[in-house]
């Protein structure tokens, strides 16, 4: 136990707090904000270190193994786990740092009788694969409090446990991607490139609702705008942010906004300008031409759609964090109440 580095380790819970925050509000989390940590994480690993070495040699192999575990596994599952799609750049970064800036666990004793200390429960002593799994066990929970949500609202379906229904009006406003397919599980257009869209044609989502005429190709502007990146402030604004009503109609049928074909002479060869669009656009969130097209089609037919909202890691690992510090390992917890250890 190192009390003024375990002290110091606590500075990552207001960092984490408000990077949360800003991930949930606005999946904007800057680079330069895991600096300071990681920065933090290198100077106290270096004075754990030497306060190992001054120690008994049982305590320098516990302090090498779990320092080598969460180095050496830890941070590279955060790059892996990026790579495959399975996080973000902000979380992979976080969970760098964590790896970083809390490979052992620290321990905060508490002035009662009996003396106390904090963690409660402490697994195999590897701090940041600790956070981890907590942060996973934690996510785990979001699907069935968002069906809960969902049947409280009556909004009742296959997928109320991966989406929630929104008012077409509110989509610019809001984050996640539209739900599509023909059981309505896919994940579809993400709302970042629907923004990113919106912005370089210079349009708003009402403007393309209200005129079936801008589904042609020729309507696009002769000197297209930035895209920007698709953040809320870029491609329009909603103009309303009331929640959907629970008498709305939900599921695959929807309140059409238009009627008739808007373009029955046939077909453009490039409905919306959406491979206009992609080729100046780099990347766009994945977004193929014909996953916008249908993503548009759906936006100006329904009243209601549904999407998948998402999670930003973030918010569990902040949440693991807390957890962390005061009880300890859940997965370890939850074992030994079942007498597996």
């Amino acid at each position: 136990m190192n009390a003024p580095v375990d002290l110091l380790r606590l500075l990552a819970v207001p960092v984490f707090a408000w990077a949360a925050w800003r991930d949930l509000r606005t999946r904007r989390v800057p680079n330069h904000a895991w600096v300071p940590l990681a920065a933090l994480g290198v100077l106290l690993l270096a004075i754990e270190a030497w306060s190992a070495w001054q120690g008994f040699a049982v305590e320098r192999r516990l302090f090498l193994v779990r320092v080598a575990l969460s180095l050496g596994v830890v941070a590279p599952l955060s790059y892996l786990f990026w790579r495959l799609g399975g996080f973000g750049g902000a979380d992979a970064k976080a969970l760098f740092v964590l790896a970083l800036l809390v490979p052992t666990t620290p321990t905060y004793a508490l002035p009662t009788q009996p003396p106390t200390a904090l963690p409660l429960v402490v697994g195999t002593g590897l701090f940041s694969l600790t956070i981890l799994t907590n942060a996973a066990l934690l996510g785990a929970a979001y699907p069935p409090l968002l069906a809960a949500r969902n049947a409280l609202g009556g909004h009742l379906s296959p997928w109320m446990a991966v989406g929630r229904p929104v008012s077409v009006e509110r989509i610019p406003r809001v984050h996640g991607r539209l739900l599509a397919g023909a059981n309505g599980l896919e994940r579809g257009l993400a709302l970042d490139a629907l923004r990113m869209y919106l912005a370089w044609r210079g349009t708003t989502l009402p403007e393309l609702r209200a005129d079936p005429r801008l589904r042609d190709p020729a309507t696009l502007p002769a000197e297209p705008h930035s895209p920007g990146d698709g953040a809320i402030a870029d491609g329009g604004s909603g103009t309303a942010m009331s929640e959907v009503p629970e008498t709305a109609t939900h599921g695959t049928a929807g309140v059409e906004a238009h009627t008739g074909d808007p373009n029955p002479a046939g077909e453009s060869m490039d409905p919306w300008g959406a491979a206009a669009f992609l080729k100046d656009a780099d990347g766009a969130y994945g977004a193929t031409p014909a996953g916008l097209r249908a993503g548009l089609d759906l936006l100006v037919e329904r009243e209601v759609v549904w999407i998948t909202p998402g999670l930003p890691f973030l918010v569990p690992l902040f949440l693991g964090l807390c957890v962390a510090l005061v009880y300890g390992d859940l997965l370890y917890g939850a074992m030994g109440a079942l007498g597996l250890v």
